[in-house]
């Protein structure tokens, strides 16, 4: 009997280790203007049951939009969408006790960031109104130096009305971190910047490659292994299919986000691939406020599994917990985070019930504890 009591009490702590083990931060970055927001919060995630448990918050931080954690999950770096006053923010991050602490920011001199990564040498933004892209150092305490490069884009689109100039969207590093990927949804362009961090200017043009005219590119994904690259243009809703090698794109394919016959206004968001690479999923906003989950198949080409009302307004960004069991999508305009169950064998999304109410979540990420 002792023995059998003992093996319960060890079965019932190896459960509720495994249970503990399956908790993250989620951290979100929000609109500050047009509701009532602190900027950046904390809430803790369970990727068991889908509850979330709010823990802290900055103060008074404008227009936080987009996020970007630190490899070492030590840091948080955000844009600050502010105008011609836009800036990029630095900020210590306490994982274990879901704290973060204002360090430092710096004016990018250009306006309208929009996205933003980083690295151990160097944090990058895009910046969608000012056309550029934007690239700051990092100093041995994590702050952020001045701005070390700055590079503007030109050209536009045949969309009048959204390409009158160059909108750059978003940035990405190539999965071997040579490259620092770029769109420009206002040129319809991609364009590869070979990557050399410890430079005084790390970036340096490499190509440009010319999409649709009129699709408007927006964000992208890469497979883990790097041979492929799925893009989603805003204008047109398209998601392009490219073999990716050494900073050369090939496209493969093109399918689209928007449900066949549907005829009122849309702009495409964001795109993910579940942790597991089974599948990819793509959101769709205006009219639409869709997210479409494609199969990915063994030569990486898309296939139509589903579509789904996100429940709400403006779902500008979303992400899937790292277990693969939930997708969490971001309401602009709603101001909640709605939250599906996945089911990881046919992509399937089902509504939880679940929600986090708060002003303008525009970008989720999560992050170990």
């Amino acid at each position: 009997m002792k023995k059998i009591g003992l093996l319960l009490v060890l079965l019932l702590s190896t459960i509720k280790f495994q249970a503990q083990d399956k908790k993250y931060n989620l951290v979100i970055g929000t609109y500050t203007k047009s509701c009532e927001s602190k900027g950046i919060y904390i809430y803790d995630f369970d990727a068991v049951t889908g509850v979330t448990e709010f823990k802290s918050s900055t103060e008074n931080v404008i227009n936080p939009s987009f996020v970007s954690i630190s490899k070492n999950n030590d840091f948080i770096y955000s844009v600050n969408e502010d105008g011609p006053k836009s800036t990029a923010s630095a900020f210590k991050y306490d994982a274990k006790k879901a704290t973060i602490e204002f360090v430092n920011k710096q004016e990018i001199q250009n306006p309208g960031p929009c996205y933003i990564i980083n690295d151990a040498k160097n944090v990058i933004t895009a910046n969608y109104t000012g056309g550029s892209v934007a690239v700051f150092g990092k100093n041995k305490n994590g702050s952020l130096t001045e701005l070390k490069q700055l590079i503007m884009h030109s050209g536009k689109g045949i969309n009048l009305k959204r390409q009158e100039k160059s909108h750059v969207h978003s940035v990405q590093f190539s999965p071997d971190h040579k490259f620092v990927l770029a769109t420009d949804l206002g040129t319809d362009n991609m364009y590869v910047y070979q990557y050399q961090p410890n430079e005084a200017k790390p970036l340096e043009l490499k190509d440009s490659i010319k999409v649709k005219a009129g699709s408007g590119p927006r964000h992208f994904a890469f497979s883990k292994d790097g041979k492929k690259l799925y893009l989603l243009q805003e204008l047109d809703g398209t998601v392009s299919v490219f073999n990716y090698n050494k900073g050369k794109l090939q496209m493969v394919q093109e399918t689209t986000v928007v449900a066949e016959g549907f005829t009122q206004p849309f702009t495409a968001a964001d795109i993910h691939i579940s942790p597991d690479e089974k599948f990819l999923y793509a959101t769709n906003r205006k009219e639409a406020n869709t997210i479409t989950c494609f199969k990915i198949l063994k030569d990486g080409k898309l296939e139509l599994a589903s579509r789904n009302s996100t429940l709400g307004d403006g779902p500008r960004n979303f992400a899937i917990d790292p277990t693969g069991n939930f997708l969490l999508v971001g309401h602009q305009y709603t101001n909640n985070v709605v939250i599906f169950k996945r089911n990881t064998e046919t992509g399937v999304l089902t509504d939880t019930g679940k929600r986090i109410e708060m002003c303008s979540p525009v970008c989720l990420i999560f992050t170990e504890q």
